[in-house]
């Protein structure tokens, strides 16, 4: 029995899952898409609901930051996004990926994950290899921010994956003390975002700079910043400012570095 076959993907459950919470979200499970975050994205404007989730069995182009696939077999892995729908009036929901990192962390401590740390601005670790990984995308429509969450998170890691990759990829099989199930992390998951952005709907990403700080991976260690075009940057890890931003420490002062188009390498 395959690993697609022994644990399928399934609405019901995950919303009986969610118990009381279940009637914050629209579930749609998928066999195969593109990218989920594309198909929440397609139906964004003008009337697609706050709480719409799309979770597929297989990727086929999912999108990781600077254009990189997010690569997936199925069963193996939990790929899904979340469509959110901002106040009308809130300013653009800066630092968005680093808070959707901590309710994925706290998800995942929460089923019992050991050593789950963050990597600025997006990547989910544990014991150095890459868990998973956010992409938050956003449009504007009517005065409010829409934002699309997407998450890609190792269940098991087969080898062919493991081989495919340019990082060192984990798998939440190799950090919890048993396997979970997908339904069941897909819920856990999705109550963690509804309570992220609750809070993030009222304080922003300052809500949850100390609880970023604590699981940052990189804290207080020497680090490169590379952008394309430009010269790489190195200093030393200092934290995150209250917009989502990268505090480093270099021979001339702190620099800021906004997300976008860097990656950050320990050296």
């Amino acid at each position: 029995m395959n690993s697609k076959t022994a644990d399928p993907l399934d609405g019901r459950i995950v919303a009986m899952a969610l118990g009381d919470m279940a009637t914050r979200f629209s579930i749609e499970v998928i066999e195969s898409c593109a990218s989920t975050s594309s198909v929440l994205l397609d139906r964004a404007m003008p009337d697609q609901p706050s709480g719409s989730v799309v979770v597929c069995e297989q990727q086929t182009a999912g999108r990781g930051r600077r254009g990189r696939s997010w690569l997936s077999a199925p069963g193996d892995s939990l790929t899904f996004s979340l469509l959110w729908r901002f106040p009308s009036g809130m300013l653009p929901p800066a630092g968005l990926s680093l808070a959707a990192g901590v309710a994925a962390a706290r998800a995942l401590e929460g089923m019992g994950a050991a050593g789950v740390r963050l990597k600025w601005p997006n990547d989910i670790l544990a014991e150095g290899a890459k868990l998973g990984g956010i992409l938050v995308e956003t449009v504007s429509h009517g005065g409010r921010h829409i934002a699309v969450i997407g998450i890609g998170i190792n269940v098991r890691l087969p080898k062919e994956i493991a081989d495919a990759v340019d990082v060192e990829a984990g798998a939440l099989a190799s950090v919890m003390p048993y396997e979970p199930s997908r339904n069941f992390l897909l819920a856990n998951l999705l109550k963690a975002l509804a309570d992220m952005l609750d809070e993030f709907g009222r304080t922003g990403f300052a809500g949850f700079v100390e609880a970023w700080l604590a699981r940052n991976a990189h804290a207080g260690q020497r680090v490169s910043i590379l952008a394309e075009d430009a010269d790489p940057i190195e200093g030393r890890c200092a934290g995150v400012d209250s917009d989502g931003a990268l505090l480093l420490d270099t021979a001339t002062g702190m620099r800021r570095i906004v997300s976008g188009e860097v990656s950050l390498r320990p050296r």
